[in-house]
């Protein structure tokens, strides 16, 4: 199975799904700290693909998506965006209705503390 197969089913088979550099419990770079720790704030059950332990999929997401960096979130199969856009997103309340829309539970409480600490 190709890279673009194996990206293509993980983001069709999982609500929402983080391509980043490291895991989850342990980012491996800022940019990927910052949305990995935006959704585990939110209480977000999301599938963390660390790119760093295989290259192909490293430069597959890129393909994939046609955007350049690293991370990447997807929600219910569609490219949302890296890092500036989903701090953007969190910020304006953009993401709370992307969630809300999907169905996908997260904590609105911690949502709206996010904005209240950076208001």
């Amino acid at each position: 199975m190709s890279a673009i197969d194996r990206i293509r089913d993980e983001v069709t088979t999982n609500d929402v799904v983080l391509y980043m550099k490291g895991t989850k419990e342990m980012p491996q770079c800022g940019f990927s700290s910052r949305v990995a720790g935006v959704l585990n704030y939110m209480g977000v059950d999301y599938r963390d693909v660390n790119v760093l332990a295989d290259p192909e999929i490293r430069q597959g997401v890129k393909d994939f998506s046609d955007w350049p960096t690293i991370p990447q979130l997807y929600v219910k199969g569609e490219f949302v965006g890296g890092c500036d856009i989903v701090t953007e997103m969190t910020l304006s309340g953009e993401l709370d209705k992307l969630f809300e829309d999907n169905g996908i539970p997260f904590d609105k409480t911690k949502a709206d503390a996010i904005r209240a600490a950076n208001a």
